[in-house]
Formats: structure tokens, sequence, C-alpha cells
């Protein structure tokens, strides 16, 4: 096991303003502020690879595939998925490099477009439930419904699409990942959980790209695995995981057991949409160690913290066995 590798998730906070804005210059000045963060961690002497939410850049190209419909055939979702990674990757590329330069450090960064295998009998296809994009009033989706997308009536405000959320199985693209990061690079890959893949063979041999979103924290947890990395940092906009959220009650957690943490979790403490997959995916990772090959660890923290994560564990919800 590599003690001295780390993969980090950036949270959709890293990708956007402090308001959510997703404009051009917005999504450059989040990311470089985050940069600054993953810089330091690099100039601690870590091998780093990193991922990233990618949720407002997709659901802005699901608008201009609506608005566009009429002029220019939508892509389909693994389309947008490929295409965020790419726009993500060189923009934090860009960023990043400049830190590093600032730093005196020679390593720079790669970005990789990276495939996440999913089962096309994972039963997420046969229920889909994950919103994605804006919501739009009946007649106007109706003509996606015509595509075969799949939109449901949210009430007042409007119908929304609903698509699959597959569990990964694999990154594809883990041995280029590994290669690049051994070669001294910082990779940026499996944005947004990886551009979800099948080898159902329906067109022959290879893989094929399939209409779904795969939960970006859970495809880390894989990837820091395939890695055979001893650190999974998730970053997120709270320095800590809280139980009893929004009770007089509620308390940060710091270092907490596998065992633990499984408990709160049974007790409904982390909310689906918000913090159970991180808490998840953390969980898993650490679940999966070797104690021959030494104990992994996980971290839930906010960005500003992920260097301090990373050397030790007084910052943020450590997980350990």
């Amino acid at each position: 096991m590599t003690s001295r590798r780390v993969v980090i998730a950036l949270g959709g906070n890293a990708m956007t303003g402090p308001d959510g804005s997703a404009t051009v210059q917005a999504q450059r000045d989040a990311i470089r502020a985050a940069a600054e963060h993953v810089a330091d961690v690099v100039a601690a002497g870590v091998e780093v690879v990193l991922t990233h939410g990618n949720g407002p850049q997709v659901g802005n190209l699901l608008v201009k595939n609506e608005m566009a419909a009429q002029v220019v055939p939508p892509v389909p979702l693994d389309w947008n998925v490929a295409q965020t990674q790419a726009t993500i990757a060189f923009t934090v590329a860009d960023e990043l490099d400049a830190a590093l330069e600032a730093r005196g450090l020679a390593q720079r960064t790669a970005g990789l477009i990276t495939r996440t295998l999913i089962d096309v009998d994972d039963p997420g296809f046969r229920a889909p439930s994950k919103p994605v994009g804006r919501f739009l009033p009946r007649e106007e989706a109706e003509q996606f419904v015509s595509l075969g997308q799949i939109w449901e009536d949210r009430g007042e405000k409007g119908w929304r699409r609903v698509v699959a959320s597959p569990e990964p199985r694999s990154v594809v693209d883990s041995p280029a990942i590994r290669a690049l990061a051994a070669a001294g690079f910082v990779v940026v890959c499996a944005g947004g959980g990886g551009i979800p893949v099948t080898d159902d063979g329906l067109d022959g041999a290879g893989l094929r790209g399939v209409e779904a979103v795969i939960d970006k924290d859970l495809t880390a947890a894989i990837l820091a695995t395939q890695l055979d990395a001893h650190n999974l940092v998730i970053a997120t906009d709270v320095p800590n995981v809280m139980v009893d959220f929004g009770t007089p009650s509620q308390r940060p957690l710091g270092r907490v057991t596998v065992a633990e943490l499984r408990e709160h979790a049974a007790a409904g403490q982390f909310a689906r949409g918000s913090m159970g997959p991180k808490v998840e995916a953390a969980l898993r990772f650490v679940e999966g160690s070797d104690p021959a090959d030494g104990r992994r660890r996980a971290v839930i923290t906010s960005l500003e913290h992920i260097a301090d994560a990373v050397s030790g564990d007084d910052a943020g919800t450590v997980i350990t066995a």
C-alpha cells in the first residue's frame, strides 16, 4: 500500500462560486482557490489524485440540450459527463500548475477522461430516481419524453428529469491513472463519478456509455482502493460530519471507528442527498483495508482543511478501522 498516496474528492463547492454561480469566471475563481489547498498537500510530499463533482456543469449542458433541441440533436448524458470532465480538468490543470510553480514544485497536472464500469442489471435502472437539470412545464418536458427520457411531475415547480444512479463497480482507466501518478503527475480524473459504461455486449465487443450518473464519492472510494492509496479525503462545505444535525444536541464527529460510524448511519443520522453518500464512501474504503498492507483512513472535512487532514488526525471527521 502506498502510504503517501491520497485520493482527494472535491465537492461541488470547489467548482462554483459561493452562491452556487456556475459562470465561467465563478468556476475559475473557485477552482483557483481549491488549487491552493491541493498544492499545499503536494508540497508536503504526498502523491495526489483528484476527483471532483460536476452537477452544476452537467445541469447547464442539459439546459442547452433543452433550448436547442429543435436545432441540433440533444447529446446523451454520458457525453455530458465526458464534456464536463474535460472542461473542469483543463481548468484545474491551469490553476493547479500555477499554484505548484509558485511554490517552486516540479510536479504538474494531467487530466484524464475516465470511465467507470457499472452493471446494466443494477436495480437503479429499474427505478430511476436521481433528479438532474432544471424544472420545466409539462409541454416542454414532453418533447424529451418522446426522445426516451424519463421525466416526473414534481408539483408546483414543474417536471424534472430523473435518471438512474447505479453503483460503481470499477474505474476502467485506473491503470492509466496509476501510471501518471507514478510518473509524478497530479492526476485529475473520474469527475462526476466517471462516465458510466457497461460491457453488456449489445453493440458487440467493447464498452458503451449509458444514460446514468454515478455518485462521485462512491467512485472515489473504489478509485482509492484500486490505486492502493492509504488515504481518502472527501472535501465538502463543512469541517466535520455532524450527528443530531439541526437539534440542540448537534455535535461534530472527530476520530471515529467504522463500527461507530455505521451505528450512526443505521440510526438515520445522515441524509441520503447530502452527507449520506460521503459517509458510505468513507466507510467502504476503510472497511476494505487489509491489515497485512497497513490500515486505511478516510477523512471528511472542508476544503480549507484538506492539507491538515492528510498530515494528521486533528482535522475533520477521521474514520479508521
